[in-house]
C-alpha cells in the first residue's frame, strides 16, 4: 500500500510539473508549438480590420499580424485572429487567449501600467476628430455646443471629449455604447449630433455609410492617439519578435526593398545592412529566436510598411488617406517612421 501511495504521489507530481511547465512556457515557444500567431482585433474597422466578400480578414492591423506569422514561420496564413469587444481586449492578452494585441489601440500610460500589457511601436498616428452630418452647417467643434456625441465606452475617446468639452465649455453630452457598429448605426440614423472617434475611424465609418458625401470629418484633432502593438507584460522575448518585425517592414521601406524586388536584391545586394537584414550574413536571427530568413520572409510574405500603408488606407485604398507630409511618412520624409538599427 505504501508503494501505491508513493507511486500516485509521484505520478501527480510529474502531472503538476508538466502543467506548470505549460503554463509557464514563452509565448514564442507556444506559439512554435502551436503552429500559429492568435492576433486580437476587433470586429470592423475597414483599413485595419475587416472581412472582404470572401470572408478573409484584410487591413493594417490584419497584415501586422501576418507579418509576424511570416517571421516565426515562413508563412503569413499561419495566424488565427480572434476579434473581440472592446472590453474584452486587454483580458485576451493577459489571459494568453491571445499572442498579440493589434487593433487599433491608442498607447496610453494607464493601459500600459495597469492592463497587464506592454506597448511596444507605433505603427500609425492619428488623432480624434468628430464627424457630423454636412445639412447640420456645422464647420468647427467649437459650434457643437450641447450636442449630443456617439462615442464607444471604455476607450480614449471617450475621456477626450470630457476632457475637451470642460477646457472649452462646451457642455457635449455623450451617448456610451459597447458595440462599434451599434454606435455607428445610431449615428447614421440621427441618433447623436456627431460622431467620434480617431480619423482615420472616421473615414473608415464615412466610407461605410448610405451616401458619404452627407458627412463631413470636422477639421479640429483634439487627442494625440498613437495606435500600437501590446504583448503579455514582462515577455520581452516575445515581445522582440513583434517589434522587429515590425522595424523590418520599416527598414525595408527606407532601403526601397519590396515585396516585388527583395529576391533580386537579396542576390545582389552588397550593402551590409542589407544582407544583414535579410540574413544573408551575420547572426541577428538567433538573439530572437528566428530563423535566419525571417526579415526575408515578412518583406516577401507581407511587403514593406509603405505597401501596407498603400494597400490598407492610402489614398487608392477604401480610406483615401495621404501619408506625405504625415507623421506616417518615413523619417527622413519629415515623418515618425524610424527603424532601430539592424546590427
Amino acid at each position: 500500500m505504501l508503494k501505491l501511495s508513493i507511486s500516485i504521489l509521484l505520478a501527480s507530481s510529474l502531472l503538476s510539473t508538466q502543467s506548470f511547465a505549460a503554463d509557464t512556457a514563452s509565448t514564442l515557444t507556444q506559439v512554435k508549438e502551436r503552429g500559429y500567431v492568435n492576433c486580437v482585433i476587433g470586429n470592423s474597422f475597414p483599413g485595419f480590420y475587416s472581412l472582404n466578400k470572401e470572408g478573409e480578414w484584410q487591413g493594417m492591423d490584419i497584415d501586422m499580424c501576418r507579418g509576424v506569422a511570416a517571421a516565426v514561420f515562413g508563412d503569413a496564413q499561419n495566424v488565427k485572429f480572434l476579434p473581440v469587444q472592446w472590453a474584452q481586449s486587454f483580458t485576451s492578452i493577459k489571459s494568453g487567449k491571445g499572442d498579440m494585441l493589434s487593433k487599433g489601440m491608442t498607447w496610453t500610460l494607464s493601459r500600459d501600467t495597469e492592463q497587464g500589457l506592454d506597448f511596444l511601436d507605433t505603427y500609425f498616428y492619428d488623432g480624434q476628430g468628430f464627424m457630423v452630418r454636412k445639412d447640420l452647417g456645422v464647420t468647427s467643434v467649437k459650434e457643437l455646443e450641447g450636442a449630443t456625441i456617439c462615442v464607444l465606452t471604455g476607450t480614449s475617446s471617450e475621456l477626450n471629449i470630457a476632457d475637451y468639452s470642460r477646457a472649452h465649455n462646451l457642455d457635449l453630452k455623450t451617448v456610451v455604447f459597447d458595440d462599434s457598429s451599434v454606435r455607428n448605426t445610431a449615428f447614421f440614423n440621427n441618433n447623436c449630433d456627431a460622431l467620434t472617434n480617431d480619423k482615420s475611424g472616421l473615414a473608415a465609418q464615412r466610407s461605410a455609410a448610405p451616401n458619404p458625401a452627407d458627412y463631413v470629418i470636422l477639421p479640429e484633432t483634439i487627442s494625440k492617439e498613437a495606435l500600437s502593438f501590446a504583448v503579455k507584460q514582462n515577455d520581452s522575448e516575445w515581445a522582440n519578435v513583434v517589434k522587429w518585425t515590425f522595424a523590418a517592414m520599416v527598414a525595408a521601406e527606407e532601403f526601397g526593398i519590396t515585396s516585388k524586388n527583395v529576391d533580386d536584391i537579396r542576390a545582389n545586394s552588397q550593402s551590409p545592412v542589407v544582407r544583414r537584414l535579410l540574413g544573408i550574413e551575420g547572426n541577428l536571427n538567433k538573439g530572437l529566436g528566428l530563423p535566419d530568413d525571417w526579415a526575408y520572409q515578412v518583406i516577401k510574405n507581407v511587403g514593406n510598411y509603405g505597401e501596407v500603408y498603400e494597400r490598407n488606407v492610402g489614398p487608392n485604398s477604401v480610406l483615401s488617406l495621404e501619408r506625405e507630409g504625415t507623421l506616417n511618412a518615413l523619417w527622413k520624409d519629415g515623418g515618425m517612421m524610424y527603424a532601430k538599427s539592424f546590427r
